[in-house]
C-alpha cells in the first residue's frame, strides 16, 4: 500500500516540482466526528455541521435533484471518502472563505495521523481539483496530486466522461464542468477584460474569458494573461456559450 500525503510532504514535492511556491498557510477550524457521507466531496460533522471538502469536486450524486443523472463513479467516489474517514475525528482547515452559500462549512479535512482527504481523493483518482477566487489555498498541491493520478490514468481519468476536451470538442459540451487542453491562438484586451481565443475565428471557436476583477488578480500573483499567446494552457470550469463555446476564469488557478 502507497503511503497517504502529508501536507509537509506534499509542500516539499510542490517546492521541488516548482522552483519555489509561495507558503500555503491554513487555519484550524477545530475538529468533530464524521457522522455521514452525503458524497464524494461533501460530509455531516456529530457537532451538526454539513463539511464541503474545499478544492476538489468528486462525481456527482442526483442529492434529489429532479432529473439530474448520476456522473460515473459518484458511488465509488462516496465509498473511498467513507472507507477514508467514516466514524474518524478529522480536524477542518480553512484557507478562505469559510461557509458557501449553501451554508456549508468549507474545510480541508485531516485525519489524526496527519491524513489529507483531499489529497487522497485526488491521488486515487476520485475527485478532481476545483477552486474558486475565495479558496485558492492548496491549490499548487492538489494540482501536483490530481497530475500524477491522470498521468496513472486511475479513477475518473480512465473514463471518457472526465478526459481533457480539445477546443474543437468544447462546443459538445455546453452546461458542463470541463478541462480544455489547447494553444492560445491570440490573446488580446478589451475594456479591461482579456480574451484568450484558441481558433481563428472567436465568434465560434473556444475561447477562456478573463474579467478586470480576475486579471488584475492574475496581475497581482505576476502573470500577465496575454503572455498566454503561443502558449499551450489547460483551462478547467463551466463552459458556457458566448460567440462559440467559452469557460470564464474568474482566478489564476483555473489556468494551469
Amino acid at each position: 500500500m502507497s503511503r497517504p500525503y502529508s501536507l509537509s510532504a506534499l509542500l516539499v514535492f510542490v517546492l521541488l516540482l516548482s522552483g519555489g511556491a509561495g507558503a500555503e498557510t491554513l487555519t484550524s477550524g477545530g475538529a468533530a466526528r464524521v457522522t455521514e457521507i452525503i458524497d464524494g466531496d461533501t460530509i455531516t460533522l456529530d457537532d451538526g455541521r454539513q463539511v464541503r471538502l474545499v478544492g476538489i469536486q468528486a462525481p456527482k450524486l442526483p442529492l434529489g435533484r429532479r432529473d439530474f443523472k448520476t456522473w460515473p463513479l459518484a458511488d465509488e467516489a462516496k465509498h473511498a471518502l467513507e472507507k477514508m474517514i467514516s466514524g474518524r475525528v478529522v480536524e477542518l482547515r480553512h484557507g478562505g472563505e469559510k461557509i458557501d452559500r449553501h451554508g456549508r462549512t468549507l474545510a480541508h479535512l485531516f485525519l489524526e495521523n496527519g491524513v489529507w482527504a483531499q489529497g487522497e481523493m485526488l491521488k486515487a483518482g476520485m475527485a478532481r481539483v476545483y477552486t474558486f477566487p475565495d479558496n485558492r489555498e492548496m491549490a499548487a498541491s492538489m494540482y501536483a496530486i490530481e497530475h500524477m493520478a491522470r498521468q496513472d490514468r486511475r479513477g475518473i481519468w480512465d473514463h471518457p466522461f472526465y478526459a481533457v476536451r480539445t477546443p474543437e470538442e468544447a462546443s459538445e459540451r455546453l452546461g458542463t464542468f470541463q478541462v480544455v487542453e489547447g494553444v492560445v491562438m491570440d490573446a488580446v484586451k478589451v475594456k479591461g477584460v482579456v480574451y484568450l481565443n484558441f481558433g481563428a475565428d472567436w465568434r465560434k471557436d473556444f475561447t477562456v474569458m478573463i474579467p478586470s476583477g480576475a486579471t488584475r488578480m492574475f496581475l497581482k500573483d505576476g502573470i500577465d494573461p496575454l503572455s498566454f499567446k503561443g502558449k499551450k494552457i489547460r483551462a478547467r470550469g463551466w463552459l458556457k456559450e458566448r460567440n462559440g463555446p467559452m469557460i470564464e476564469a474568474s482566478h489564476p488557478e483555473q489556468l494551469e
